[in-house]
C-alpha cells in the first residue's frame, strides 16, 4: 500500500506517508532515548557500588573478589585464585565488569510530618471525641435444650389421601 501511495506521484498522499511515518518515529525516538538513559543511569550506579569484597565476573570471563577500589581513575584490583594454587592480582577497568554482586545502598527516606493548614495559614486543630460504646443484651440460649423440646412439642402432620 505505501509503495502504491509512492508511485502514483501525488503530492499530496506523498505528504501524508512522511507525516504519518514522522508521527510514529518521534516518539518511538524519544521513548528509546528515556529507557537508554535509565539502563545506563542504572549500570553506573551499580558500578559505583562496587567496594572491596564484592564478587565480579569480567567481560573476558575472570572471576574474582574485589580487594581495591581506585576511584580516581576508574578502576579495582581484582583477586582471583586460592590459597593453594596462588592468587593472583588483576586491575581492571570498572567498565569491564559484566556481573557483580554489588548492589547501591539505598537510604530510607524520612518523611517529614506536613502541618495542615486552614487558608489563612493557621494550623489545623484536631479534636479527638470518643463515642459512647453501647453493650448489647447477652441472653444464654441452651440450644440442644430448645431444639430436643421443639422437636417433641410439634404436632405430627400426617396427609391422608
Amino acid at each position: 500500500m505505501l509503495w502504491n501511495l509512492l508511485a502514483e506521484g501525488e503530492n499530496g498522499n506523498l505528504a501524508v506517508v512522511f507525516g504519518v511515518i514522522i508521527i510514529l518515529a518521534v516518539p518511538f525516538m524519544l521513548w528509546n532515548r528515556y529507557s537508554q538513559k535509565k539502563r545506563e543511569k542504572e549500570i553506573n550506579d551499580t558500578l559505583d557500588a562496587i567496594q572491596p569484597g564484592n564478587k565480579v565476573k569480567t567481560i573476558g570471563g575472570i572471576c574474582g573478589v574485589v580487594a581495591e577500589v581506585c576511584p580516581e581513575d576508574n578502576t579495582f584490583i581484582l583477586e582471583t585464585g586460592s590459597e593453594t594454587t596462588g592468587k593472583s592480582y588483576i586491575k581492571f577497568d570498572k567498565k569491564a565488569v559484566y556481573q557483580t554482586d554489588a548492589k547501591k545502598e539505598e537510604a530510607p527516606v524520612e518523611e517529614a510530618p506536613v502541618e495542615e493548614t486552614l487558608f489563612d495559614g493557621e494550623p489545623v486543630q484536631e479534636e479527638v471525641v470518643e463515642a459512647p460504646v453501647e453493650e448489647a443484651p447477652t441472653e444464654e440460649v441452651a440450644t440442644e435444650e430448645v431444639a430436643v423440646e421443639a422437636v417433641e412439642e410439634a404436632p405430627a402432620e400426617t396427609t391422608e389421601e
